[in-house]
């Protein structure tokens, strides 16, 4: 269940991630999905932290080169449950952005495949984590934060859009960076930090899909880019390169799941295509 953070007076709830409803999953499927989120709340509390950042697969962006496509911050003291995940959904009945607490079992039934999954944990030394954890709290920090219009492949350094990971990076820079939240500011912090997002190059069929789909747009890029018909974006890959970058301590967990078996890494290389265990990995039967 996903619970909206009230905003100008509402409070919307239950807006899927995409328009068009995804079928639900068989009794099977979902009893894997929360066996799976048991072993990631095991994980979680075992590290002593508070918060984590947490990104999932999601779209097929393989030919990208890329696993990951929605970041959240799943929050220890969570108003909704233990280890809920705060984040941006795309509310389309209202074709607008809103922030959701969701929980961690709900949050991991989003991923692309109830038979192969991924998920990816950073775990912030404590005094990152302390930061994170209170502005992500804060629910004044939290919509200030937010923008009026939601685009999916939105422009990091442009106020005029914001997809779900743009969210997370501007909440991790009004923490780290101080002073008075608001966009203009997080994104300043950003580019001084040197913050790189990650790049879509010879990106044709979202340049198509922008005349047609209401949540991805050209406006707000560069004119440079789009002339060379590259995207720059907010993607799991380019939060975690910046928070491994200024926090060199900070622990990487990442964990798959086929419909047998669920494989925790506590650090070290990312898993490759499928979900198979090495030396070192932890293995937890999902029956």
């Amino acid at each position: 269940m996903a619970a909206a953070l009230p905003a100008a007076g509402t409070a919307e709830a239950g807006a899927s991630r995409y328009c068009d409803e995804a079928p639900a999953p068989d009794a099977a499927n979902k009893g894997r999905m929360l066996r799976l989120a048991a072993i990631v709340k095991t994980e979680l509390d075992a590290s002593g932290a508070g918060v984590a950042l947490v990104s999932r697969s999601g779209l097929d962006l393989g030919r990208f080169g890329l696993r990951y496509s929605h970041a959240g911050l799943s929050l220890k003291a969570s108003p909704d449950t233990p280890w809920a995940v705060r984040q941006l959904y795309f509310a389309c009945d209202e074709r607008r952005p809103r922030l959701y607490d969701q929980g961690l079992a709900a949050f991991l039934l989003g991923m692309q495949s109830p038979s192969l999954g991924y998920i990816s944990v950073l775990l912030l030394p404590p005094a990152a984590a302390a930061a994170v954890a209170q502005a992500a709290l804060d629910k004044r920090v939290a919509l200030q934060l937010l923008a009026a219009d939601y685009s999916a492949n939105a422009y990091p350094y442009s106020q005029r859009y914001q997809n779900c990971n743009q969210w997370v990076a501007e909440l991790l820079a009004s923490a780290w960076g101080g002073g008075e939240p608001s966009r203009a500011a997080a994104q300043a912090w950003l580019r001084e930090q040197g913050y790189e997002p990650t790049v879509f190059e010879g990106s044709r069929p979202l340049f198509w899909l922008s005349h047609f789909v209401p949540w991805v747009h050209r406006d707000g890029h560069p004119e440079e880019d789009l002339q060379a018909g590259r995207y720059r974006v907010s993607m799991p890959a380019s939060l975690e390169a910046f928070v491994q970058r200024r926090e060199p301590d900070t622990l990487r967990l990442e964990i798959c799941h086929d419909e047998r078996r669920v494989v925790v890494r506590r650090g070290g290389a990312s898993f490759s295509e499928g979900c198979v265990p090495e030396a070192g990995d932890a293995v937890f039967d999902l029956d």
